[in-house]
């Protein structure tokens, strides 16, 4: 007998003798799946040395050439062709998550992390549309990704098949490139686009691929990287530099203003600085920019910010703006500005600018630093230092290591002297974040993760899964809060799974406490914000991993030391007092 096999289904059909396949009609179709005569492939000798490549190899092949480490997902029956190529190539990670929204939230990560992008890869319908919170938040922090889904075979798209959707319409608002890819040729050149949109215009990309094309038989051959992407803008004109010199020359009360778009070029901010002798004050994703102790470090600007650094910019008479986006929590005011950054439209994005700096900060700072007089302000430095003082003393005054349940000020500044000073911190979004921007002093060493512009819950755990992938060698700490975290919890089998020693502390509440709070304020009665309580320790147990619980402040620290030192992923949950100041 003769055997020929389904490509959709993988139905091998053996009920026909050498020649009788032929003599089926055209409309013939799969008796599993449906598919038409055209689907199927004769399994022979002669067909597997023909057939040596599908689309699917070429596919991941590309991407690996490219530089793509990892693949976030879960496997499916739109996407097995691909998940199989994905088996078989040894140059290329997949790791299996339990829900999509976390593989996008990873995928996310790794591009805000290292400047290139991952996949994360879903079915076609609910795996795509789980995607789009991960790969919303990629879009507005401008992290590259590129999104893969698989759709239900060409024939049928567009005949209301199982599991179809509009997928391209459904990826157009996030996407900086989408395509179907609906045969072989072509495949390199798809990835290729692919991954040059998302470097280059730092967002994501989206490449639908129907389920038979994937094991289509595919000779394109790999494009090589070098030479296909060029580097972007670097330097604005001399002229407009000098500009911006003279305006900062002529400035009494500087104050650089250091966003996320300035970490790459942390030494010259700090050199800048000290040159001029200037205040820094962070933007939240800006928070490592210096040590947080150094004396020209004046604290966050905005709603979680310090009092010091708002003060230090109401006194101000010129704003030195980097890599800030002017975000309405960041609160930057209109005043006299020098504003540098990578993208055109961020500059005057809110305010009218007295000199706008187009370019790379690691560029443009380091050109714009012999141009600048050397000042000394000491009235003005010591001044700010006062208000610096002032802010310290208040803070070691909030964080009682003796009231029970344990507050947030206590909690953060154990943790502050714990982590290393190398650490990646990956934020959840909720009051943990409110807390960690005010108390929490970082190094410049440290990198900092979190869902910014999007703001969504359960970005923490599934980033840091992501950092201890692409950094293995450095401690991993996750700060969540309980609705944050129980979003995403079952991220923490994934951990154990993987062996990925990350360490997830909760402030425990049982409250969403940032809307309780915001009920408060404008106004609301407070409802609906309580959470059922959970045993967070004992689900980590349950999960293979290790679990903490802490009630008591005479614990946190043994605890806190325990959890860091472990080389198992690790939960603390910490019971947590959800007033802010009473």
């Amino acid at each position: 007998m003769v055997e020929f096999r389904c490509t959709v289904c993988n139905y091998i059909y053996t009920e026909v003798r050498e020649g009788e396949f032929d003599s089926l009609p055209e409309d013939w179709r799969c008796p599993v799946c449906n598919a038409l005569k055209s689907a199927f492939v004769r399994l022979n000798p002669e067909f597997h040395e023909k057939i040596d490549k599908t689309v699917s190899d070429v596919f991941v092949a590309q991407l690996v050439e490219w530089g793509v480490r990892y693949v976030f997902g879960i496997p499916g029956t739109s996407t097995l062709g691909l998940v199989d190529a994905l088996r078989r190539n040894r140059s290329i990670r997949y790791i299996q998550v339990r829900h999509e929204a976390s593989a996008a939230f990873m995928a996310s990560a790794i591009g805000k992390l290292t400047g290139h992008p991952a996949v994360c890869m879903a079915v076609a319908g609910p795996g795509a549309s789980n995607l789009t919170t991960g790969l919303m938040d990629a879009a507005l922090d401008k992290a590259p990704v590129i999104a893969v889904t698989g759709q239900v075979e060409t024939y049928r798209i567009g005949t209301g098949a199982n599991q179809e959707i509009d997928q391209h319409s459904l990826f157009e608002s996030v996407s900086v490139y989408n395509m179907t890819l609906t045969g072989p040729k072509g495949t390199p050149e798809v990835v290729r686009q692919a991954v040059r949109h998302a470097i280059i215009r730092r967002g994501v990309s989206h490449i639908d691929i129907p389920r038979d094309v994937q094991s289509l038989e595919c000779q394109e051959e790999v494009r090589p990287l070098r030479g296909s992407i060029a580097p972007g803008i670097s330097l604005p004109s001399e002229y407009h530099l000098r500009m911006a010199a003279d305006i900062i020359n002529g400035s009494m009360r500087p104050v650089i203003i250091a966003g996320f778009g300035a970490l790459e070029a942390s030494e010259s901010i700090l050199e800048l600085a000290e040159k001029i002798d200037a205040p820094i004050v962070a933007t939240f994703r800006g928070k490592g920019i210096v040590d947080n102790d150094h004396p020209l470090y004046m604290g966050c600007h905005g709603s979680i910010g310090t009092a010091a650094a708002s003060e230090a910019v109401r006194r101000s008479d010129l704003l030195i703006v980097v890599g800030a986006s002017y975000s309405d929590l960041t609160q930057i005011p209109g005043k006299r500005t020098v504003q540098v950054d990578f993208d055109p439209l961020m500059i005057a994005r809110r305010h009218p600018v007295e000199a706008g700096l187009t370019g790379n900060s690691s560029m443009v700072i380091p050109a714009l630093i012999p141009l600048v007089h050397e000042k000394r302000r000491d009235e003005y430095l010591d001044e700010l230092g006062r208000l610096k003082e002032e802010w310290f003393r208040l803070l070691e005054s909030e964080a009682d290591p003796e009231i029970k349940p344990l507050r947030p000020q206590y909690i953060i500044k154990v943790l502050n002297r714990a982590v290393d000073d190398d650490a990646i911190i990956s934020l959840d979004v909720g009051e943990n974040v409110w807390w960690f921007g005010r108390n929490f002093s970082m190094k410049s060493s440290q990198k900092l993760l979190l869902s910014g512009y999007l703001g969504s819950m359960g970005y923490g755990l599934p980033a840091a899964l992501a950092a201890r992938l692409e950094f293995p060698d450095r401690q991993v700490v996750c700060i969540t809060g309980d609705g944050g975290f129980s979003m995403v919890m079952a991220e923490f089998l994934t951990a154990v799974k993987y062996r990925l020693p990350v360490k997830v502390f909760i402030l425990n509440n049982s409250n969403l406490a940032m809307i309780m709070q915001e009920q408060r304020v404008e106004g609301y009665p407070v409802w609906q914000t309580e959470l059922q309580d959970c045993d967070f320790a004992g689900f980590a147990e349950n999960c293979g991993g290790r679990g903490i619980g802490v009630d008591d402040p005479s614990e946190l620290e043994d605890a806190t030391s325990d959890a860091l030192s472990a080389d198992e992923p690790v939960i603390v949950d910490i019971k947590t007092d959800p007033r802010r100041f009473i």
